[in-house]
C-alpha cells in the first residue's frame, strides 16, 4: 500500500527469525514505530492509534536484501539496451522496482546499468524521496572495463558498425591512471560501490569467463582510489587467476566466482572476503549443458562456454557449498527476469547450501557485506524492513517465492489477501 504516514504497527501470531538464529521463536510479537523496529517481546506495547497486523501461520524475517541486482536491464529487452533512451531505460524499471519490492527485497545493490547516464542514481533517489515505490537501493553506476572487455558492448556490434562508437564504450579504462579517473568520476557522481570486470563472461560474445582483464597493479590502483574515498569495491569475476588478484587487491566481495577453485576460496576466507555466487542461472546453464533442447533459441557461443566451463562450475558450487566463505545473496536480476529473483534461495539449497545459511546469506550476511548494521536483524532499534510468508522456509525453501507481507521502514506494501 506505501502509506507515506509512519505510525505504529503491531505483528502478532507468525514465527519470528530474527535473521542470525538456527531457528525462528513462536509466541512473539514485533512493535514498529516511526519506521524503526521498537520492541520485540511475548507481548509489546500497544500504543494509541497503533495497526495490528496478524499473520498466523507464517514465518517472519527480514526483508531480503539482493547484493547483485541490474534494475535497468531486462533479458526479454537486452537487444534493445543499446539503442534504448536512457529515459526509456529508466521508465521501465520502475514497475521492475515496485515487483522486486513486493516480492520482498527491501534493499537491493545494483551493480551497473548499461548506459552512459547514471540511471541507478536517479532511480535511487526518487525511492528514496518516495516519488516512486521500490526498494532502499546501494548503487555502483557502472562495470569499469577494459577494453574488450566484459563491458566493452562494442562487442556486440560488427567491428564497421562499433568504430566510433564511443557511447558504447563509457566506462572503458586501460592502465592504472584511467582506472583513477573513472573511479574517482565514478565516486562524485555518487556511487556506493565501484565495480570493475575482472573477467570475461559467458553471456558476453568477445571473452571468455576465465581470461583476466587487468593486471595486478590496476586492480591495485583501482580498489585503492576507491578505499580512499571510503568506497568499497567489487569485480565481475568468474575465472580463479583473477580471483586471486582482486581479493589481493583487497575488495569486499567478488561477484559470482563460478569457476575459483579451493586455494583462492581459502584465501577468500582467510582475508574475510565475501562471496555472491549468483548460482541461479548459471549451475542450472551448466547442468543443461548437453541438452540441446533447452539452448534452442539461446546464443550459440553461450552454449559452448558452458560446454567448455560446466563440469568446473559444478565443481566449484559444491565447493562453496562446503567452505566457510561468508556467502551473501545475488540474484543478477536484470539478466533473468526481476520476478525470478527468490528462486536464487532454491538453486543454493539444491547446490547443498543449508537453508538458514542461504537465509542469512539475504539477511544479516547481506547486512555485514554492504556495512549497514540496521539492516537485516529483526531487533529493537534496526529498521522495521520486515516480510513474511506461510508455511516454514526452513523446511521448504521454495516458500521464499511466496512472500505476502511486505514491510519496508515501517510502511506497509504488500499484505495478505
Amino acid at each position: 500500500r506505501g502509506d507515506a504516514h509512519m505510525s505504529s504497527t503491531v505483528i502478532t501470531g507468525a514465527r519470528i527469525w530474527h535473521g542470525v538464529s538456527d531457528t525462528p521463536i513462536s509466541g512473539a510479537e514485533i512493535l514498529t514505530t516511526d519506521g524503526v523496529i521498537a520492541e520485540v517481546a511475548e507481548s509489546v506495547s500497544r500504543p494509541e492509534g497503533v495497526s495490528v497486523i496478524d499473520l498466523p501461520g507464517h514465518t517472519v524475517t527480514p526483508g531480503f536484501i539482493d547484493c547483485h541486482t541490474h534494475i535497468t536491464l531486462d533479458p526479454l529487452r537486452m537487444n534493445l539496451v543499446l539503442t534504448q533512451s536512457p529515459g526509456t531505460k529508466l521508465m521501465q524499471a520502475l514497475p521492475a522496482a515496485k515487483a522486486v519490492l513486493e516480492r520482498g527485497f527491501t534493499t537491493i545493490r545494483d551493480l551497473a546499468c548499461g548506459d552512459a547516464e547514471y540511471l541507478t542514481i536517479d532511480l535511487k533517489h526518487a525511492i528514496e524521496q518516495g516519488i516512486v515505490p521500490g526498494p532502499r537501493m546501494i548503487v555502483a553506476p557502472h562495470l569499469i572495463s577494459a577494453t574488450g572487455g566484459h563491458g566493452d558492448y562494442t562487442g556486440l556490434l560488427e567491428p564497421s558498425l562499433a568504430h566510433g562508437c564511443t557511447n558504447l564504450r563509457f566506462a572503458l579504462a586501460d592502465g592504472s591512471s584511467e582506472l583513477l579517473r573513472l573511479v574517482r568520476e565514478e565516486v562524485a557522481r555518487g556511487a556506493d560501490w565501484i565495480k570493475f570486470a575482472a573477467t570475461g563472461g559467458f553471456s558476453s560474445p568477445s571473452d571468455s569467463p576465465d581470461e583476466v582483464s587487468f593486471t595486478q597493479a590496476e586492480m591495485t590502483a583501482l580498489v585503492g582510489a576507491a578505499a580512499d574515498r571510503g568506497v568499497p569495491s567489487t569485480p565481475h569475476c568468474y575465472g580463479d587467476e583473477a580471483a586471486r588478484r582482486a581479493i589481493i587487491a583487497g575488495v569486499r566481495s567478488i561477484e559470482h566466482g563460478n569457476l575459483i577453485g579451493h586455494k583462492t576460496l581459502d584465501l577468500l576466507v582467510e582475508r574475510g572476503v565475501f562471496l555472491v555466487p549468483t548460482q541461479g542461472s548459471v549451475v542450472l546453464n551448466a547442468q543443461e549443458r548437453d541438452n540441446a533442447d533447452y539452448w534452442r533459441g539461446k546464443p550459440v557461443y553461450k552454449w559452448r562456454k558452458y560446454q567448455q566451463y560446466g563440469e568446473q562450475v559444478l565443481e566449484s558450487a559444491a565447493n562453496i557449498a562446503a567452505s566457510d566463505a561468508k556467502i551473501a545473496f545475488g540474484t543478477d536480476i536484470g539478466m533473468i527476469p526481476h520476478a525470478d529473483g527468490w528462486k536464487e534461495f532454491v538453486a543454493m539449497v539444491n547446490n547443498g547450501i543449508d537453508p538458514v545459511r542461504a537465509l542469512r546469506a539475504a539477511t544479516s550476511v547481506a547486512a555485514e557485506l554492504l556495512d549497514r548494521s540496521d539492516l537485516g536483524v529483526i531487533a529493537p532499534g534496526k529498521a522495521a524492513d520486515i516480510v513474511a510468508m506461510p508455511g516454514d522456509p526452513f523446511t521448504d525453501i521454495a516458500l521464499t517465492g511466496q512472500v505476502d507481507f511486505v514491510m519496508k521502514e515501517g510502511v506497509v506494501y504488500r499484505t495478505p489477501n
